[in-house]
């Protein structure tokens, strides 16, 4: 199925941050091999070969040998659409954009509308894109043919497989963007159908678009049905971790042979990645954007592995929890003064002193836990002054709920006494 991502420009970030796959192909020693079209189609390129201000937009079908020629292509600029025809290479290019203005190109083709990132013309040199639109018809007809001619073979994970992981406010996105490889010469289907299931804790886990038609997700639990014809075939999984501390492991078993873990973060505060399978981690800027980079070694198929995100943005849930209890207590503090019958007016004077004492600390425990907060008190020192805050407030509730609806009681008991103050003697 599509991916139905909330956050489509995210994603796109992270595929283009894939321009990383250049350092990576140095720090291996080898350039990284071609991506799949699909992967990069409406991503902007910069480029020195086009007049300042150009937008060149190639538009192809199935694959990168089949330019869509005589192709309306249409380029929103701000609040303006220009219309351009692609020509015989499946090109169409749009000249003197007013630099820095939001510009977003589309095509529709077989009933789809195709369209690219937005993105500002640029002021410096032009940019370069490409739209991919699928070939339906000849996909299916493509799986026929492997159906019909499949055998029993194993595939792998291949080289350019990796794992993506960008950090958020309350969640941590990742993405495996997997290359099953048939290295046969003929369409395989394994020997069981390739399922796993995302990390533990995975919310909203879905194929992105641009995958193969069969792989789905249900659930957690991925599927990726056979045959697989030669060479390569694209399964791009997302999912979310809801984070709620600063340290996440992602725990993850294949059913196939990973050739090479890659694990690409987005760097954010004190981002750090870890793995006993990553033998290098490093920090670098890909296209003014931080990221960590870790590479390691292959896994066999069914072999757990698992990455340590550590250092990520959270929010405490503590001051919740305090506001939660502090308006508990003033609620069952509450009920019980509007519970109690008229006092004496000697009583009256000492509960609205106790009353206001009472007031004091509550502000004061509001303060303290501001403070911890903000990592103005070490561990001790918070504990310790929450305590002694904690236990006034017991007593002053202690001294408050003395209930005048015992008036008989008391009376019996003999005189009644007024409240005395806390630390008196």
């Amino acid at each position: 199925m599509t991916y139905p991502w909330r956050r489509v420009a995210v994603v796109r970030s992270i595929v283009a941050v894939l321009g990383v796959l250049g350092v990576i192909g140095v720090l291996c020693g080898d350039l990284a091999a071609q991506m799949d079209p699909r992967q990069v189609s409406g991503i902007p390129r910069p480029v020195d070969d086009l007049p300042t201000g150009s937008v060149s937009v190639r538009v192809i079908k199935g694959d990168m040998t089949h330019n869509l020629a005589n192709q309306p292509v249409e380029l929103q600029v701000g609040g303006e659409t220009k219309t351009v025809t692609t020509d015989a290479e499946g090109r169409a290019q749009f000249d003197k954009l007013p630099a820095g203005t939001p510009v977003t190109a589309s095509t529709v083709a077989d009933g789809e509308k195709i369209s690219a990132q937005t993105f500002p013309a640029p002021a410096v040199g032009g940019i370069r894109l490409l739209l991919f639109v699928p070939d339906s018809a000849g996909e299916s007809a493509a799986q026929a043919a492997a159906e019909a001619n499949a055998v029993t073979g194993t595939v792998v994970f291949g080289g350019d497989s990796r794992l993506i992981i960008e950090p958020g406010d309350e969640t941590l996105s990742y993405f495996f963007l997997l290359e099953v490889v048939n290295n046969a010469k003929t369409p395989v289907n394994p020997p069981a159908t390739l399922q796993f299931d995302l990390p533990s804790g995975s919310t909203n886990g879905a194929i992105m678009q641009g995958s193969t038609p069969r792989a789905s997700v249900q659930g957690s639990h991925v599927r990726i049905l056979g045959p697989f014809e030669p060479g390569k075939t694209t399964v791009d999984v997302a999912g979310e971790i809801p984070v709620t501390k600063g340290t996440i492991e992602l725990a993850q078993t294949l059913p196939a042979a990973f050739e090479q873990l890659i694990v690409v973060a987005k760097k954010e505060g004190d981002l750090k990645i870890a793995s006993p399978l990553l033998s290098r981690i490093q920090d670098t800027v890909i296209e003014g954007t931080p990221v960590v980079i870790g590479m390691g070694t292959g896994i066999p198929a069914g072999q757990p592995f698992t990455v340590t995100v550590s250092g990520l943005p959270h929010h405490s849930n503590t001051p919740r929890y305090v506001a939660l209890s502090l308006a508990g207590v003033i609620l069952i503090g509450g009920l019980v003064l509007g519970a109690r019958p008229a006092a004496t007016e000697e009583d009256s004077a000492e509960r609205k002193k106790m009353t206001a004492r009472r007031e004091r600390l509550l502000q004061d425990l509001v303060r303290l836990e501001h403070e911890q907060r903000r990592g103005q008190l070490d561990a001790e020192t918070y504990r310790a002054r929450r305590e002694a805050l904690m236990k006034s407030l017991e007593q002053v509730y202690g001294a408050l709920d003395v209930d005048a609806s015992d008036e008989e009681i008391v009376r019996a008991a003999g005189p009644r006494r007024p409240l005395r103050p806390l630390g008196a003697s």
